[in-house]
């Protein structure tokens, strides 16, 4: 990937990549005749089948006057794109030519959305009535408020929580809040870390400001990136309890999982943190890649290519990834101690597995990452 390819981040940027499906010939809708609060609703796909079918049938069942579903293919070979188009015609379709990842297929919905708001929500979700407007109404309540993001259940388990938004740890690793427990719990609205992609809302206004999802992310982070390039604009992100989806959700290690994950922590730390914050913070982040380290060595041995990956990427970019830091910190209005303010020092390993090594390393790191991050929290007051 060239310096070039990296930057071409902003969601008005990428053009001639992306075309409508082949067209009904329905018009575009009139902005000027939506009620004020209107969203749009953007589900990116890629061979989404018979959950992406469940996905579109759930939203539509549960659509408001003036909102609207946008539907972005991400290059399918399964002709799911065609059947949703065939089977629910109050939803706008577009296909990208390549596979754009979750931030890039996102970003082509965003720039054909007319709403006040943006809704990102999973094609492998379902939603339960009155998510859309729980998530708008707690945005419109609250003007320090940014992103609002829905209580996610397991679909196949609805009585437990996948995440109820994300918590960030001290090192960048984003985490599932409240992952496992009974849905009855983390009952009160709250402002978190960061949302979480299966399901939030944004104002546009925001979104543009940003410049949309960081593209070069592909997968996995881009949330959390978002989440806090916002937070140093000033917003907060809430987590709204009445907002209810279920996920078909599984923890998965794919090929290029860590590369990905390990990749992006980087890249967003990079990115949002000064010089010094992250000297301030080096022991944690340290202690962070044995941690990780130890992860990939037990669990994806296999792919233990991929963490080394990771740093070379970051070599073989380190000048637009410096151009990105720049415009990241330029745009900034807020210290990095408000970032640092709310992340966590437990990283919940039984996230990735349980027994003895997990319990055991519960024990050993988690009291470490506690002082490490009450240290630089009294050091960082910048």
């Amino acid at each position: 990937m060239t310096g070039a390819d990296l930057l071409g981040q902003g969601w008005g940027k990428r053009q001639g990549r992306d075309n409508p499906c082949p067209d009904d010939g329905r018009p575009w809708s009139d902005l000027g005749a939506r009620p004020s609060g209107f969203a749009s609703i953007i589900v990116v796909n890629h061979n989404g089948g018979a959950l992406l079918h469940a996905c579109l049938e759930s939203l539509t069942n549960d659509l408001r006057p003036g909102d609207e579903i946008i539907l972005v293919d991400n290059a399918s070979t399964d002709g799911s794109a065609r059947a949703a188009e065939r089977a629910f015609p109050a939803v706008r379709v577009l296909c990208s030519l390549t596979n754009l990842g979750f931030g890039g297929g996102n970003n082509l919905g965003a720039r054909h959305a007319t709403g006040e708001y943006l809704a990102f929500i999973n094609p492998d979700t379902v939603v339960a009535p009155g998510w859309l407007m729980s998530l708008v109404s707690a945005l419109e309540e609250d003007a320090s408020a940014g992103l609002a993001t829905s209580k996610v259940l397991l679909l196949q388990d609805p009585s437990r929580i996948n995440t109820c938004g994300n918590e960030v740890h001290c090192s960048g690793l984003a985490l599932c809040r409240g992952m496992g427990q009974d849905q009855e719990m983390l009952a009160e609205m709250a402002e978190v870390g960061a949302v979480s992609g299966a399901a939030f809302v944004m104002r546009r206004e925001l979104f543009e400001m940003l410049g949309g999802f960081d593209e070069s992310f592909f997968l996995y982070m881009e949330d959390t990136d978002l989440s806090w390039r916002a937070q140093l604009l000033g917003y907060r992100c809430l987590y709204v309890p009445d907002s209810v989806i279920y996920h078909d959700y599984a923890l998965r290690f794919g090929p290029l999982k860590t590369f990905y994950q390990e990749r992006n922590r980087y890249l967003m730390l990079l990115k949002a943190l000064r010089w010094r914050s992250l000297f301030v913070l080096s022991p944690a982040l340290l202690l962070a890649e044995i941690v990780t380290w130890g992860f990939v060595l037990s669990r994806e041995r296999r792919h233990v290519g991929n963490k080394v990956r990771a740093y070379g990427w970051l070599v073989r970019n380190w000048s637009p990834v410096m151009e990105k830091r720049r415009q990241t910190q330029v745009s900034r209005r807020q210290e990095d101690r408000s970032l640092i303010e709310r992340t966590g020092y437990r990283l919940m390993y039984e996230q990735t597995g349980q027994g003895p090594v997990a319990r055991l390393a519960q024990v050993v790191f988690d009291p470490t990452f506690r002082v490490l991050r009450g240290m630089a929290l009294g050091l960082i007051r910048w």
